[in-house]
């Protein structure tokens, strides 16, 4: 009979959340990451060399880090419905606004805003599954939400490209359009939001109440087998040496992510395609890691594992990226970069896994923001680093290789420090101790 409620109880959950958590975290991620295809045309227009855009673009992720946690600690007081439309809609204000930008001092700190506006939108959706979602549903559930995040790159890219073609278009170039159309449905949605999302299980109207009381009760227990062995305050996640460490580890691969996302559009047409091909082509990686990071999530919940599955989507992306280096200027560098976005796209479902593991409440909230916050600075390190490396050597050789050293560190870390006990009883040990 438990077993049925969980199955219907569980689907209503999965349908009335995640598509339309896939679809916000698409916009979101196409409205960050756009600028790599507007640098096609952008960057002559504005000024910006490589250098500058590399860390200009960055410059989101300083916005976020400031911002982060405050976000996540606002919504957790005022429910998730209000304080997510809130950052919805101005991102998107102010992702239309860098369509007017003029120069590169305007482009940095529009960029810088729209990562504080944006701040807490990633870390404060996860917390909001973890309200609707058993333990043994984590993985799963974020790696199907996070699943938005590579398609925006799969299909905004041929999106993108497709807009730049506007170019002249009423007396605006390409990339001014790009910014203007992408940030329309963003806007929209951030209204949608108000009226759709349901902040906790307890208001779910629709769930019958026999749902309700199972999932309630369900949570309410994780919680506290949680709580029973350790209960951290707020401030103890700041320096807590697990939070530390899955920060580190999620540094490395969003330098890793990040730097390439940000410049792979340049990195293909060096191939000699034209900008329409450019966006077909970068969407082969992204599709990969779309298919990656699904099937990866199942595994790690299957398994009840996390962080061996961490290790070695960490160490994909590592041998992706040398395999790009060390045959860039050739189609076997879009392989590698596929075999990259297959491991970053990996990790996401057991790494956001992990924090849910031996938080609650409030600390999880803060736990999930600090995560993200310190993570995310990667960001800004990445492109930063390959742009310079290209400006000094006229090559993304080096860059390529540079992140490739991140993602392995990211690998090292989840095998030595990682190893975290689980609290929660895995549905092996459910079934096992139901059948005693």
């Amino acid at each position: 009979m438990a077993r049925t409620i969980e199955q219907t109880t569980m689907r209503k959950v999965y349908l009335r959340l995640l598509p339309f958590a896939i679809l916000t975290y698409f916009f979101c991620y196409l409205d960050r990451i756009n600028v790599g295809f507007a640098a096609l045309t952008m960057n002559k227009d504005l000024g910006l060399t490589a250098t500058v855009f590399g860390m200009s673009a960055g410059a989101f992720f300083w916005g976020y880090f400031l911002f982060e946690v405050p976000s996540n600690l606002i919504m957790e007081r005022v429910g998730a419905r209000i304080w997510i439309a809130r950052i919805m809609i101005s991102w998107g204000l102010l992702s239309g606004a860098t369509a007017f930008v003029t120069g590169p001092t305007g482009f940095l700190i529009l960029r810088f805003l729209l990562g504080a506006a944006e701040a807490g939108f990633f870390p404060g959706l996860i917390l909001f599954f973890t309200y609707w979602f058993p333990d043994h549903h984590r993985a799963r559930i974020v790696s199907g939400f996070t699943m938005a995040l590579p398609l925006a790159i799969a299909l905004g890219a041929p999106m993108s490209t497709g807009v730049l073609e506007l170019n002249g278009l009423l007396g605006l170039a390409g990339w001014k359009w790009m910014f203007i159309v992408e940030a329309i449905p963003t806007l929209l949605l951030g209204v949608g939001v108000l009226f759709y999302l349901t902040d906790r299980p307890a208001k779910a109207h629709w769930l019958t109440a026999e749902e309700r009381a199972w999932l309630v009760d369900q949570l309410e227990t994780e919680k506290r087998q949680i709580e029973a062995v350790r209960k951290f305050s707020l401030w103890e996640t700041f320096w807590n040496a697990k939070v530390l460490l899955i920060s580190l580890n999620y540094f490395g691969i969003v330098t890793a992510s990040l730097g390439m996302a940000l410049f792979i559009p340049q990195i293909i047409k060096q191939l000699g395609l034209s900008n329409m091909q450019v966006g077909f082509a970068t969407s082969i990686p992204y599709i990969c890691g779309t298919i990656s990071m699904i099937v990866w999530g199942q595994v790690s919940d299957r398994m009840q594992e996390r962080r061996w599955n961490l290790f070695g989507s960490c160490a994909v992306s590592a041998i992706g990226l040398i395999v790009a280096a060390a045959t860039i200027g050739t189609y076997w560098s879009l392989v590698g970069m596929s075999i990259a976005a297959i491991g970053f796209y990996g990790t996401k479902g057991p790494l956001f896994a992990l924090p849910s593991m031996f938080l609650s409440g409030t600390a999880m909230a803060g736990g999930f923001a600090w995560i993200n916050s310190l993570g995310n600075l990667g960001g800004y390190f990445g492109p930063t680093i390959v742009g310079m490396v290209k400006d000094q050597t006229g090559s993304f050789v080096g860059g390529l290789y540079a992140l490739a050293a991140f993602a392995a560190m990211s690998a090292i870390v989840a095998a030595v420090g990682l190893n975290i006990p689980r609290i929660v009883p895995s549905q092996a040990q459910l079934r096992a101790s139901a059948a005693d």
